[in-house]
């Protein structure tokens, strides 16, 4: 039998346009997005992972305010939306302005502006601040078209995580972006639709600080799955694709689901939820045809292992928590424990909750997890002996896998001979 010609995954590709233009492959998530743009609140912020699919999502609301039916050809807006107006779209991506001090994100910020100004013209001389800037960018495309304006700002807390951990630099930026954000409120009747997605939440930025209508829906259940893919996405959508990593693998098609719900299986942001996979790890597995750590091997953001250290919490330690719902939206410059960092970033998620009590169990999503937070952030607690601890673990998962435990502990054994002994130390802390 011929196989079936597949796709090509859209790897490193985040613009809707170009995964639709070159055929590359797509799981549908424009059915919630036409739910999202037509709900009760014009203004919505969605909290996500990293790459977990929210510049594509910021880039298919782009295409589709900007009235381009021909991209949405056979997807399920197409049948939702019998309009297709054309609005005009400011679209901001952050992501950009990361490890900046206060000089180089107000030029990054200025950049962005001057793009947008190319198309919709300039403020006069008096008014070069960015937010009188962004205001005369909405007011003047209002103005021109007659129709009201749609800013979608991708990684909207890019420029303030990576100085989270700090008392001095995190004020001075988010003074920063408080005003270039600030325009959102006073600007209201010439907006029709603001999206902003993110990590975490600023409450002292003006956007959620002003903005007393913005929707958070990072844990409705209607938006469960709008980042990520569903087991039945994948079950329904993309069963050639484990067909053919099965026929890589030698073995069966339900033995490859299995391993790769293990793997990278297990998300949840409410509860009750469908299970949601992690869409980049599944999309560079289904290319490789081969199962690795691909979300943890992108990189460890440098912030979570700085409050790590700031609440003092060792990567042994993240486990099982359970939360209220508040908890999950705990303010960023507030915290006064890890754990909503570590759900918002990925690391936990729900795995089981009562909405009667407003009680959640947080846990470690699935194994690329569990293993990934040993292997990447191991090596920042044990500077000295980082190779010989990496290397410990991975002797020891490969000898737990086996079912070899006595050897794992004996791998264990030799490792603890190595840390120091100390007479003057008494407390677990420096033995962590």
């Amino acid at each position: 039998m011929e196989k079936k010609q597949l796709k090509l995954c859209p790897l490193g590709m985040q613009d809707f346009q170009e995964i639709i233009l070159k055929e590359r492959l797509y799981v549908d998530k424009t059915r919630q997005m036409y739910e999202l743009t037509h709900g009760a609140s014009k203004y919505v912020f969605l909290s996500r992972p990293r790459r977990f699919g929210k510049s594509l999502l910021a880039s298919t609301l782009h295409y589709y305010f900007d009235g381009r039916r021909d991209l949405f050809k056979g997807l399920a807006i197409e049948q939702l939306e019998k309009d297709w107006e054309k609005y005009p779209v400011l679209h901001f991506d952050m992501s950009t302005a990361k490890n900046m001090n206060k000089e180089e994100l107000e030029s990054e910020l200025s950049g962005k502006l001057t793009d947008l100004e190319a198309v919709w013209g300039q403020s006069a001389p008096d008014q070069q601040k960015p937010n009188q800037r962004l205001e005369g960018l909405i007011k003047r495309a209002y103005e021109q078209t007659g129709k009201q304006v749609v800013v979608l700002i991708d990684e909207y807390d890019a420029p303030l995580l990576d100085v989270l951990h700090e008392d001095t630099d995190l004020p001075v930026l988010r003074n920063v972006m408080r005003n270039f954000y600030s325009p959102l409120k006073s600007c209201d009747k010439y907006l029709r639709f603001v999206f902003l997605t993110g990590i975490t939440k600023f409450s002292q930025l003006s956007i959620f600080s002003e903005l007393n209508n913005i929707k958070n829906v990072s844990m409705e259940p209607d938006f469960a799955d709008i980042c990520g893919i569903s087991k039945e996405e994948l079950t329904e959508q993309l069963s050639d694709y484990i067909d053919a990593m099965a026929e890589a693998n030698d073995c069966t098609h339900d033995e490859m689901l299995e391993e790769l719900a293990y793997r990278y299986d297990g998300y949840h942001f409410t509860w009750p939820s469908p299970d949601i996979f992690n869409p980049f790890s599944i999309i560079n597995a289904f290319s490789d045809k081969r199962l690795g750590n691909y979300w943890f091997g992108s990189g460890t953001p440098t912030f979570l292992i700085e409050m790590m250290r700031k609440f003092n919490v060792a990567p042994t330690e993240i486990g099982e928590k359970s939360m209220r719902s508040s908890g999950f939206d705990a303010p960023a410059e507030n915290l006064t424990s890890i754990y909503p960092l570590l759900y918002q970033s990925g690391y936990l998620t729900i795995k089981d909750g009562d909405r009667n009590l407003d009680i959640y169990t947080l846990d470690i999503p699935n194994n690329e997890i569990r293993v990934g937070l040993m292997s990447s952030l191991f090596p920042n607690y044990v500077q000295q002996t980082a190779v010989v601890g990496e290397t410990t673990v991975t002797r020891m998962y490969q000898l737990i896998r086996d079912e070899k435990m006595n050897e794992a502990l004996i791998e264990l054994q030799k490792y603890l001979l190595t840390v120091p002994y100390c007479r003057g130390a008494k407390s677990e802390g420096h033995y962590q």
